[in-house]
C-alpha cells in the first residue's frame, strides 16, 4: 500500500527538540509520512526551549506545537503565568497548552509546587479554548480531584496523554469529558488491562501518539521512538476496539480534529 492511500493518522505528542532527533529531523518526518502519520504534535515541556520547539513546527508543514512546564520539571523551572501561557497561544501553530499534571513517581517531594503550577496551566487552557495535555503518574487521587475541582470553576478540554493510570482514573479524566491518549505502553505484551480500559472508553474519545523518543511499541521496544510508530500503537488499538486499521484511523483523526480544533483550522486556512 503506498503512502497516498494508507490511512491517514496524527502523533498527538511527541518530543522532536529532544536530542535524540538532532540532524535527523528531515528523515523521521518523512518516515512518518510514509507511515500514514500527516501530522504531529510536538510538546514543550520547559518554557526556555520554546523558541526552538516553535522553530521546529514553523519549519516542517506536519508539526504543530504546545508548551508547559513538564511536572517533574516544576520544582526546578520558574513558575509559568497564566498570561505567559496566552501570549504563546497567539501563535497559529500553537494548538495546545502543556504537558502538565502531576508526578509522584520520581518527584513526589515538589508535588505542591506541581499541583500550583498543574491549576495556572488549567486556567490557561479555560482561558484560550485550547486542550489541556496532562501527565500523570502515581497521583491518581489528586489527579482526580484536582481535574474536577477546576471543571467546577469553569470547563475546559483535556487529554489524558500517554494514558497508563488506574482504570478510576480513567473514569474520571472520561467522565468530565476528557480524551485518552494511547501509546506505545498499550501496544506492549503485558498491557492487556491497559487495553481493556481504552476497550471500555467511547471510541471518540481516544487519540494516539507515540511520547518520541521514548516507550517505542513493538517490534521496536528499548529503541528510540519515532512519530512513524503511531501507527503500529493504532493498529493494536484497532485490535482492541475490534475496529479494522481504516477504521480506527479514521475515528482518532476525528477525535483529534474536535479537540485539536486548531490543527483543523489552520489545515482549513491552509
Amino acid at each position: 500500500m503506498s503512502s497516498s492511500t494508507l490511512p491517514q493518522i496524527t502523533d498527538s505528542h511527541c518530543h522532536l527538540d529532544f536530542p535524540d532527533f538532532d540532524g535527523e529531523l528531515d528523515q523521521v518526518i518523512a518516515r512518518a509520512a510514509e507511515a500514514g502519520v500527516t501530522r504531529m504534535v510536538t510538546i514543550c515541556t520547559k518554557l526556555r526551549n520554546e523558541p526552538a520547539v516553535r522553530a521546529i513546527a514553523e519549519a516542517y508543514a506536519p508539526v504543530f506545537y504546545a508548551a508547559g512546564t513538564h511536572p517533574m520539571s516544576a520544582a526546578d523551572e520558574p513558575l509559568v503565568s497564566v498570561d505567559e501561557l496566552i501570549s504563546l497561544a497567539n501563535h497559529p501553530k500553537f494548538v495546545g497548552i502543556g504537558e502538565t499534571g502531576l508526578d509522584y513517581h520520581y518527584t513526589a517531594d515538589s508535588a505542591e509546587v506541581q499541583k500550583k503550577s498543574l491549576r495556572i496551566h488549567i486556567e490557561a487552557a479555560r482561558e484560550t479554548g485550547l486542550p489541556l495535555i496532562i501527565h500523570a503518574r502515581a497521583a491518581d487521587d489528586d489527579m482526580a480531584r484536582i481535574l474536577a475541582e477546576e471543571m467546577k470553576n469553569g470547563s475546559y478540554s483535556c487529554v489524558m496523554h500517554c494514558f497508563s493510570s488506574s482504570a478510576e482514573l480513567g473514569k474520571a479524566a472520561l467522565d468530565l469529558g476528557f480524551y485518552l491518549s494511547m501509546s506505545g505502553i498499550a501496544a506492549f505484551p503485558k498491557s492487556q488491562e491497559l487495553r481493556d480500559i481504552f476497550a471500555a472508553a467511547p471510541v471518540d474519545r481516544i487519540l494516539v501518539e507515540t511520547d518520541a523518543p521514548y516507550l517505542a511499541p513493538p517490534p521496536y521496544r528499548g529503541k528510540r521512538n519515532e512519530p512513524a510508530y503511531t501507527a503500529l500503537t493504532a493498529k493494536v488499538g484497532a485490535e482492541a476496539f475490534g475496529l479494522d486499521y481504516a477504521e480506527f484511523a479514521a475515528r482518532t483523526q476525528e477525535n483529534f480534529d474536535r479537540l485539536f480544533w486548531k490543527v483543523a483550522q489552520y489545515k482549513a486556512a491552509a
